[in-house]
């Protein structure tokens, strides 16, 4: 694959020659490539289906998300297309990096710490806390602190054996789960 900047004889050129040569017009100049082989009796698997589908989804996610400000502020601090911003977004769920219980002992009024981060923006962090049977003590949302840590304080008496869940939902509508 070669670039070619400010060439008077392929400046705005676009398709093939042949099937030799695939000409595409990129942000920085013209971008000329080999032809693509294919076989025709290609069949793909059920993984590559499966991502096939779930760039379908993403393409569609960022074709109507584009025009939101925080992507069109992204692209420009990435030097990137909102529409990129967009489709990466979609295809990066948020990540729960830290859950911080120590300051919680089963008690009303205690905090449950949580750092979430996303490649654009954490919309929600939500908690519950169960027994083993499936019982919720509570639940609710948390509350962020700053830009990648929120907390949450705790409103009921729990069990010491009970668990903390933690859900953290971005921009697309990615949800990323954590269990203790």
């Amino acid at each position: 694959m070669a670039k070619v900047r400010k060439n008077i004889f392929v400046q705005g050129l676009s398709g093939s020659l042949g099937k030799q040569l695939v000409l595409k017009q990129g942000r920085n100049g013209t971008i000329v490539s080999k032809y693509p082989e294919f076989d025709e009796n290609r069949t793909f698997t059920e993984a590559q289906v499966n991502r096939q589908n779930k760039f379908r989804e993403a393409v569609a996610y960022a074709k109507n998300a584009k025009g939101l400000e925080i992507y069109i502020e992204k692209a420009k601090l990435s030097n990137r297309l909102p529409y990129h911003v967009a489709i990466s977004d979609f295809s990066n769920p948020p990540e729960i990096r830290e859950v911080d219980v120590s300051a919680w002992n089963g008690q009303a009024g205690q905090v449950i710490r949580i750092m979430a981060v996303d490649d654009v923006l954490v919309t929600q962090v939500h908690v519950s806390i169960m027994d083993d049977a499936g019982t919720v003590y509570e639940e609710g949302a948390a509350v962020q602190d700053d830009d990648v840590w929120w907390h949450y304080v705790t409103t009921t008496m729990a069990k010491h054996s009970a668990h903390v869940i933690v859900k953290v939902r971005d921009l697309p509508g990615n949800v990323t789960e954590w269990i203790r």
